[in-house]
Parts: structure tokens; sequence; C-alpha cells
């Protein structure tokens, strides 16, 4: 299954391959495998490289029925939530996160999926992949949930770095473009710039010089810029795009991440209250059913790593199957439209502000 079978193996197949730490989650590789094997069976034509501790994973691909589908790497260490990233950047080369990340650096797979240690993994991406030219720090972009017709806003960065100048706020501003228009289906998406108020004389220096250099590439970057939003907007119809530094994007999704499980807590304590309230939340099953699966955060699991040359996905380290396979659902969207060149060709453009004409070719008609 591992090398002898090399008519199966997914380097050799021709077809979209996916590069998966099998290892890096807190669930384990039950979890990952389980996440591969739904994933499976919604793209065929899709294979798999798992990275990670053979003796483990053999058992459990065999067991799922994904030997014609998948080629284990075998690595025989593990990057841990609490290991530090400069220590990994050191000593992790036998790791099965770094093995991930390579199988992209060599040609062997088109995108990495790994639910492990962020930091880690941003620092084996940066070191293994090189940041792209143009980009000074890469982003981290996720999807929110959001009134619009996809129900989903692009949002970065989301942790990659704390900082980021007007220069960084452009490059994300262009790369979330692109990732709304591969991702989403979206021709001329709307970028909004996160502020603490609309009015154009609010916030930091940064944000105001951001501001005009955003606006100048708005018919270049074929988009739309609606200015400074709010918190308020992140789930809004009013913005496809937001824009903001690492800082603030993590403590927004880590406040909307607390806020939808207070919710959910106070609307179970609701309901479950007295006999009444249940016969009620029973009525209300069905409309209950459909809130709940609207807002399970594991279909949007997956924040993208932009910037570096090479495609990387970060799922959440929790994630259970539905989760992982969430992600690589979201791996294998970005593989097969080719997101890589069109973002890599968008990114360029950032080094000319206010250029006439952006060089990528991810047009309404291609995304």
């Amino acid at each position: 299954m591992q090398s002898s079978e090399q008519d199966k193996a997914p380097a050799r197949s021709g077809a979209v391959v996916v590069s998966v730490d099998a290892m890096g989650g807190d669930q384990g590789p039950a979890a990952v495998v389980g996440g591969i094997a739904l994933a499976a069976k919604r793209h065929p034509g899709v294979r798999f490289l798992v990275n990670g501790r053979e003796a483990d994973l053999a058992p459990l691909i065999r067991s799922a029925g994904l030997s014609a589908c998948c080629e284990i790497r075998h690595a025989e260490d593990v990057v841990t939530m609490h290991d530090k990233p400069g220590q990994v950047m050191r000593t992790g080369k036998a790791t099965s996160m770094w093995s991930t990340v390579d199988a992209v650096r060599d040609g062997a797979a088109q995108i990495a999926v790994s639910c492990g240690n962020t930091g880690a993994l941003m620092a084996i991406s940066m070191l293994r992949l090189r940041k792209a030219p143009g980009v000074n720090r890469p982003a981290i972009a996720s999807l929110w949930p959001s009134r619009n017709p996809t129900g989903w806003n692009v949002m970065l960065d989301m942790g990659a770095d704390v900082k980021a100048d007007e220069d960084d706020l452009l490059t994300y501003a262009l790369m979330g473009t692109s990732y709304a228009r591969n991702a989403l289906g979206l021709a001329c998406p709307r970028v909004g710039l996160l502020n603490v108020g609309t009015e154009e004389h609010k916030g930091r220096s940064e944000l105001k010089a951001a501001y005009d250099l955003i606006r100048a590439n708005e018919e270049a970057g074929t988009f739309e810029f609606v200015g400074f939003v709010e918190g308020n907007d992140l789930p809004s119809a009013r913005v496809d795009v937001i824009v903001t530094d690492g800082f603030t994007g993590n403590i927004a999704l880590k406040t909307g991440e607390g806020t939808a499980k207070l919710a959910g807590e106070l609307l179970k304590e609701a309901l479950t209250a007295s006999p009444l309230a249940k016969f009620g939340a029973l009525l209300a099953m069905g409309p209950l059913k459909r809130l709940k699966e609207r807002i399970d955060p594991r279909r949007a699991n997956g924040g993208v790593f932009l910037g570096l040359n090479g495609m990387v996905v970060k799922s959440h380290g929790g994630a259970d199957a539905t989760g992982v396979a969430a992600a690589l659902d979201l791996a294998v969207k970005l593989a097969e439209s080719g997101f890589g060149a069109r973002l890599m060709a968008r990114v360029a453009s950032a080094q000319h502000p206010v250029q006439d004409a952006v060089t990528e070719s991810d047009s309404a008609s291609e995304a």
C-alpha cells in the first residue's frame, strides 16, 4: 500500500493530491482517517498522502477501505499543541507536520491539511514554502457565517501575525478578494476594512493609509471597496471580505466562537427548563435542527494560509471526522480551481499599489 503499489500512489496518479497530517489533531489519527473517508466519497478522483506513524495509520486505512486512494508517508514524531514554533523549526524534521508541508514543497501534492499546532504549522510552512513575492506577512483567511447569499464572509488575518501596516492590509485585501472568488464564486467581492467606526477620519494612521491604498486598487483589482466596517458588520450582508490585522482578527474569531457556544448553552437550558419548554422544543425540532446545522462551526472548518509559495489549510485542532472532511473539501476545491497560481498573480500586483491592471486571470468566468 505504501511504495510497492506504485500504480495506486497518489504522486503518480495525475489526480489532485492532498497531503494530510494525520497525527496533529486533538482526537488523533482515527478522526483524521474518518475525515478522509468522508471526503473520498465526495471526491472519488482525489488521492491522499497520509503523513504519520505507519503502524498507527495502516490498520485504520485498511479498515476504512481507503488503500486505493491513500499512500502513507511514515513520520515518527508528532508536533504537540504545546510545542513552541521555534523549537519545531529546529528539531521537527521527523514530524508528520513537516512531512505534510514538504510534500507540497516537493511537488508531490498540491495542498496540505493539518489539524496541528497553528504557530508551528505557520512556522514550518514559511520555512519550507517561503513567502510569495510581494508578501511581507502571510495571513490566515477563514470563512465567517453571514447573511450573504453564499452564507459566508471571508476574514483575514485571523492570527498569522499580530502586526500589519498599510501595505500588508492592501496585500490582505488582494489575497482575500482572490480567495472569495475561488472559494465563494464571487465575481466582484465587496471589501471592507475593519475599524472602530465607519467614518474616514477614525482609526489609526496605518488604517487611514490602507484605506487610500485599497481605494486606489479598487478598479484594477476588480473588487468593490465599501470602506471602513465595524464589528457588527462581520456577519452582515454589507461586505464579502473583511480585512484586519492578526491581533484583531484572532480576538474577533475567539469572541465569535465563545459567543456562539454561550448562545447554544443558554438556548439548551431554556428549552429544557420545564416540561412545557421541552414540549415547545419538540414542536420546534425541525427549525432547531436547521439552525444547528447553519451555525455548526464544522461546516466552516479550515483556515487557509495565504501568501506562501504553496497552499496550506489549517483545520481546527479539535475537529472530528466531519470537521476534518470539511477542511479537506475546501482543500480539494482550492486545488481544483488552480487557486494557488491565481493568488500568486494577484499578490504580485500588491508591489505596485496603483498599477493600471492586475496580472492574474481569476476573472468572473474563471472563478
